[in-house]
């Protein structure tokens, strides 16, 4: 007799279902927490860096790019924008924005509300200090003045626009910024291969770029790094650009703290809310 015809798995066709992405994002969050200080702080460093280098790949790309549609311009910054996650998700790091769903092993009670907490405090306070040390050493690089100043002037543009947001607008933008980036890791959970990381990570993240939205730790890069440039760089800098630090007298210091401030509790809301809490209320409440 014939053998009979086995079904396929779906896994082994389109990757793990959302169920299952669910049950991931949950045994990730919990790992996560068991990890040690040290471990934590080095590992947002990384994630501080990285996103500062899409960051920085954003603002090189933004430079001279006035002859082209303002869609145009805005899509070409978020699709290299997308380096930044990418080299979070595959090379292996954590983001503060990103472990905002960490709220879904919270919620099915594999960690202490402490245990989270602790996990988010570490994590963000390595991501100041790699955002933050890398925006000086790529001011230290010259990197502003690369373009004859256009670098560093398309940089002073960025940042200034940020700093004189209104508070319930920018607290939006925050909230629904790591709706995406929060969507962009919890679909690499049902990915199968670097490859596929990527091709789930690019979308959303360019949408969010394209679309204006605030990410407080990508904010770490470029509001320090517009101070710098405004109150450290050489007169000949401003000579060629034809302008003076004047022009951009609403980037302050106090400025650029509000602005991560409310970005950071915006994207802590968004993300763990309206992504995290909502899937684990589909997927995860009966097993809580």
């Amino acid at each position: 007799m014939a053998n009979a015809v086995e079904t396929p798995d779906p896994k082994t066709i389109a990757g793990p279902l959302p169920p299952d992405m669910a049950l991931a994002c949950e045994a990730a969050g919990a790992s996560k927490a068991t990890r040690d200080a040290i471990t934590l702080l080095v590992l947002g460093l990384l994630a501080g860096a990285f996103i500062a280098f899409g960051a920085m790949f954003m603002t090189i790309v933004l430079t001279g790019s006035g002859d082209l549609p303002w869609g145009v311009a805005r899509l070409l910054a978020g699709l290299v924008f997308s380096l930044g996650l990418i080299l979070v998700i595959v090379g292996g790091a954590e983001l503060f924005t990103g472990d905002s769903l960490m709220i879904v092993a919270c919620a099915s009670q594999r960690i202490s509300l402490r245990a989270l907490l602790r996990a988010w405090l570490l994590v963000y306070a390595g991501n100041v200090v790699g955002a933050v040390g890398t925006a000086a050493l790529i001011f230290l690089a010259g990197e502003h003045e690369f373009a004859g100043g256009g670098v560093g002037k398309t940089a002073l543009v960025i940042a200034t626009a940020k700093a004189v947001l209104p508070l319930p607008q920018l607290f939006v933008l925050a909230a629904l910024c790591n709706v995406l980036v929060c969507l962009a890791v919890w679909m690499s959970f049902g990915a199968r291969s670097a490859a596929d990381k990527v091709a789930v990570i690019v979308p959303p993240i360019a949408a969010f770029v394209a679309a204006g939205f605030e990410h407080s730790i990508a904010n770490l890069y470029l509001l320090p790094y517009a101070l710098l440039i405004k109150t450290a760089a050489a007169p000949v800098f401003w000579t060629t650009i034809e302008q003076d630090p004047s022009v951009y007298a609403a980037l302050t210091v106090s400025a650029a703290l509000y602005n991560i401030a409310v970005a950071t509790i915006g994207n802590l809301l968004g993300g763990s809310l309206m992504v995290g809490a909502v899937y684990w209320f589909v997927y995860l409440r009966r097993r809580a």
